[in-house]
């Protein structure tokens, strides 16, 4: 297979950016897109030109380091699949592919494809944690949950921390990815007491990164390759309604009225 690829290119996030049109001959269509993207790289090296510079780690579609957007959409084509989990026999023999890097004031560009996600780090520093006592971990049956809030938490839990919500979003709103962390803590018994004390300081820290206000557009679940529902964003909306009108939070987690 043979394909025609207008790669994003950019030496800094200073630096002026463009496209930049390659081909790549006898590509199997059981390669990868990622693979695809190294024997590229193998083409320009031995050219002796500057390869260009992408994320990627587990190539399994949970690390979330591949971070692409291909023809619009990010991770490509797929649904509910990152890009790694992408191949050539998804495209048409000649097709034109647009590669670019996600775009988004809150992920400033790094060089060509990478971006700095560190914005989602610091939200999970402002509030994704529980307190628990040190010693032996407890018996895993000795808190009972119900099996429904199990899968619930679970299906909020699959975030992979990507960032495609972020790059599909018209306003490049993080809501999903921190309702996301916000609900698969905030639903079982173990993130009960630093619940509404959580969603106060992640959904502030998400603002203070820049990111957009969401509009309720649906890209990011389209685009989620774990498919999380936008429903996690409205439980959050709530907790965060519930907090403000009630502060502070005592370490119970029950609302003290001021």
């Amino acid at each position: 297979m043979k394909f025609t690829l207008r790669v994003h290119r950019q030496l800094g996030p200073e630096a002026p950016g463009s496209p930049v049109q390659y081909s790549v001959d006898d590509i199997s269509p059981d390669t990868s897109f990622l693979e695809m993207m190294d024997i590229l790289n193998e083409q320009l090296t031995a050219k002796g030109e500057d390869p260009i510079a992408f994320d990627s780690d587990c190539r399994e579609g949970i690390c979330g380091m591949c971070s692409m957007v291909i023809n619009g959409q990010a991770h490509g084509p797929l649904p509910e699949s990152a890009t790694c989990q992408v191949y050539m026999r998804h495209f048409q023999d000649g097709d034109v592919i647009t590669i670019e890097p996600f775009r988004a004031a809150a992920f400033p560009l790094v060089r060509d494809l990478i971006v700095d996600r560190s914005a989602f780090d610091r939200i999970m520093q402002a509030g994704g944690f529980i307190s628990v006592h040190s010693g032996p971990k407890p018996d895993p049956n000795s808190v009972p949950i119900e099996p429904d809030t199990v899968e619930l938490a679970l299906d909020a839990a699959s975030c992979i921390g990507c960032g495609a919500c972020v790059a599909a979003c018209p306003n490049a709103s993080a809501m999903l990815y921190t309702a996301a962390k916000v609900s698969h803590l905030g639903l079982l018994p173990q993130g009960q007491p630093e619940r509404y004390e959580r969603v106060r300081n992640m959904v502030g820290q998400m603002e203070e990164e820049g990111f957009g206000a969401c509009r309720n557009y649906g890209e990011c679940e389209a685009q989620c390759p774990k498919g999380i529902s936008i429903g996690f964003i409205g439980r959050m909306n709530r907790d965060y309604l519930r907090a403000s009108l009630l502060d502070p939070v005592d370490r119970q987690g029950k609302m003290v009225p001021q």
